[in-house]
């Protein structure tokens, strides 16, 4: 459990008062409870970056790099769903204090995204009838959390300055392109004749409503960034979202654009409109990336600010994955050959990437179980 948030900071009560505990027993069980108690509610981020890294490597031949993170990605799955479960049978509290905040209910919307990536990938090795599952219940997910954000701003009067909106708030794109991406996956493999118009019309309208939130939303953060001061804690990783939102809507629309036309009068109509928007946005995307680098270096190396694991760090991950398949699929559907060539070298940067802080995280994890248990000799 301790992998969940080792850096967050605890309440400093004490969750096991039953005496005779031996005392490694005690700063164990205190620790698991803090982790719990702080878990980050954007904690699925980690199964979007592994899920999407899985989709890249498989797509550009890396079978066992796709498999290892296939198998990381379904222990995310199970592990996250206990641990929210948990937190929200013993700490009741806090989930309502977090569905309260604006800028923390926002995060719930990477159950979404994560369970989307998860279904795509899963697609890829013929299990439909997991991919249904998992866009039902994101799809569900998805509907209370999308006007949950809206719904708590004006029910609890707690109104986000615009310093509050950050990288994070794109989350919402995110979320919204990963079901029309579900939905382009399941009409192309393993939907009925009558289901298929169906997926096809909603696929094209979330992603058309994934496109609009990000025109609103980019125009916020975007100023948010030229105008008002931002300090390095603020410059989260999750400012990366800003490019991988563009690449997941690329991705959406490569989706829908592979399919095929000849019965639909909507795909046909809706294809130049696809591919040149997309193109438009990966132009946008790849613009992001120098940036964002620059914002990095500005953090950690001219403020040094902490380099040690931090779960918003998955944030970063994901997008850099999802470039790769943007790339790739929309290159392969509208067969423009350069972005087959960037992404043939772009999925080692993804996959460096979700490396790296895979192997942050163990580490802190470690770090942070052997200081509980150091505890009561010190």
């Amino acid at each position: 459990m301790a992998a969940l948030d080792p850096g967050a900071g605890g309440t400093g009560r004490r969750h096991d008062d039953r005496p005779g505990v031996p005392g490694v027993d005690r700063p164990a069980r205190g620790l698991l409870a803090r982790n719990l108690e702080n878990l980050d509610t954007a904690y699925f981020s980690w199964v979007m970056a592994t899920g999407i890294v899985s989709v890249g490597t498989q797509l550009l031949g890396l079978t066992s790099a796709s498999r290892l993170t296939l198998w990381v990605l379904l222990f995310a799955i199970a592990f996250l769903t206990v641990a929210y479960l948990a937190r929200l049978i013993r700490f009741p509290r806090a989930v309502k204090a977090s569905l309260q905040d604006p800028n923390s209910v926002i995060g719930y919307l990477t159950i979404v995204a994560g369970l989307d990536v998860a279904a795509v990938r899963l697609t890829m090795d013929g299990h439909v009838l997991t991919t249904w599952i998992f866009a039902s219940i994101a799809g569900a997910v998805w509907l209370v959390f999308i006007y949950a954000v809206p719904g708590s701003i004006v029910a609890t009067q707690h109104r986000p300055r615009p310093g509050d909106i950050g990288g994070g708030w794109l989350i919402t794109v995110v979320a919204t392109q990963s079901l029309s991406i579900a939905a382009s996956a399941l009409a192309a493999h393993g939907a009925s004749a009558a289901q298929v118009p169906v997926l096809e019309a909603i696929a094209v309208c979330l992603w058309g409503l994934g496109v609009m939130l990000y025109l609103v939303l980019i125009v916020i953060i975007f100023m948010r960034l030229i105008l008002i001061e931002v300090t390095a804690s603020q410059m989260a990783p999750a400012y990366w979202i800003a490019m991988g939102a563009t690449a997941i809507s690329v991705r959406a629309a490569a989706g829908i654009v592979g399919l095929s036309t000849a019965h639909s009068t909507l795909l046909t109509e809706m294809r130049p409109i696809l591919v040149g928007l997309s193109l438009i946005l990966w132009s946008f995307g790849t613009w992001w990336i120098p940036l964002l680098v620059i914002f990095g270096i500005w953090r950690h190396v001219a403020e040094h600010y902490s380099s040690l694991y931090d779960s918003r760090l998955w944030s970063a991950v994901f997008p850099l994955g999802m470039y790769t398949v943007a790339s790739y699929t929309l290159g392969k559907a509208a067969k423009i050959g350069f972005l087959v060539s960037i992404a043939k070298v772009w999925v080692y940067v993804g996959l460096t990437a979700w490396i790296i802080v895979m192997l942050l995280m163990v580490i802190a994890a470690a770090r942070s179980l052997l200081t509980s248990r150091r505890a009561p000799a010190t």
